[in-house]
């Protein structure tokens, strides 16, 4: 790795907008690529001697079966010799974890619990992952999650109504302590609902997630770049603010993952991608990343995904995933200061 370089790239596959119920995609994946725009050149030149488009893209070379062991040995020539990080998630646990964070958490605010402790909020994730459907009565708890995720987006009385509305018509007395919130109306659950800065667009999510293991990795200052996508471009204004934020703060969220200021990132800029052959990489690991996280969940499978996740060693990949170990969630969250960085964060960007 050049110490000189100071270039990560960034791409990102499965986005489908505040829509995290979208049957077609329900994985999302980041990844980024601290390489130089000439390594990485060299790297498709090697590993794509005949390539004919002017742009790498995982969508179009895996539909040929035939360009599959060259993607897989792309990508294990990238995952040995750079710095790469992947984050994927599975959309609805996040949906799930977005619900909880505001039609549950604020009633037990007000009431001075700390919802968050330990990550208990994850493990209640998971919970309602597997079986929010079966306490609720057939597929409510979904129709629920996507009503919400409707009245986040629409903020309107209307909106909120029809989600109040589901709540109450489901068996929400099965598990009054998550859905009784919403069913007795409380005006806290609602405002946090409609407060503008609450959105179930993931794309700010992922992305702090790349970046707090990068900060984690790299011992100097780095730039991004990444592709003039619109759901990559209109956060650049909050990592602007990131970037310039110069306050002295750190807040523990799991073993592996902690949220610092100052960023050691400095800068962030936008490429074609078919101009940049690194964010062609990111792509690649990308839209890897997808296919190998359908291929566990039973959903895609065959010679090429089943063999994606192999190459990946742990400080690599990083996945916001249901677990149904709730006390092995628990261990790896404790001590986490989730709550504190959330408010800090909704602060410092209000």
């Amino acid at each position: 790795m050049s110490n000189s370089n100071k270039l990560v790239f960034i791409d990102e596959s499965g986005y489908t907008g505040a829509d995290l119920l979208n049957a077609e995609q329900p994985i999302q994946a980041a990844s980024a690529v601290f390489i130089s725009d000439t390594e990485a050149e060299l790297l498709i030149r090697k590993h794509f001697p005949r390539l004919q488009s002017p742009e790498l893209k995982h969508k179009d070379l895996v539909r040929r079966p035939n360009n599959w062991n060259r993607l897989l040995s792309l990508q294990n020539d990238l995952l040995k010799n750079h710095l790469c990080i992947t984050y994927v998630c599975d959309k609805k646990f996040l949906l799930i974890l977005m619900f909880l964070d505001s039609a549950v958490e604020p009633f037990y605010y007000e009431k001075g619990f700390n919802f968050y402790e330990d990550g208990q909020n994850y493990a209640l994730a998971s919970l309602l992952f597997f079986t929010g459907d079966a306490l609720l009565g057939a597929n409510q708890f979904t129709e629920i999650l996507n009503l919400f995720q409707l009245a986040v987006k629409a903020k309107t009385q209307t909106s909120i109504q029809a989600l109040i509305d589901k709540v109450c018509a489901s068996n929400w007395q099965e598990f009054p302590e998550v859905f009784g919130p919403l069913a007795t109306q409380n005006q806290s659950c609602i405002d946090a609902i409609i407060d503008q800065r609450v959105s179930t667009d993931i794309a700010h999510v992922v992305l702090m997630s790349l970046i707090n293991r990068l900060e984690a990795e790299l011992n100097h200052g780095y730039r991004i770049v990444h592709d003039q996508s619109e759901n990559l471009k209109q956060y650049d204004h909050i990592l602007y603010k990131m970037i310039n934020h110069s306050q002295h703060i750190e807040f523990f969220q799991s073993k592996l993952a902690s949220i610092k200021f100052p960023l050691k990132l400095e800068s962030v800029s936008q490429i074609d991608s078919r101009m940049s052959p690194g964010v062609q990489l990111a792509d690649i690991l990308a839209g890897a990343a997808v296919d190998a996280m359908k291929s566990l969940q039973g959903l895609k499978s065959n010679e090429y995904s089943s063999s994606i996740f192999k190459q990946y060693s742990e400080p690599q990949l990083i996945h916001l995933l249901p677990k149904i170990n709730f006390e092995e969630q628990k261990e790896f969250r404790k001590g986490t200061e989730a709550s504190k960085s959330i408010d800090y964060i909704a602060q410092l960007f209000k």
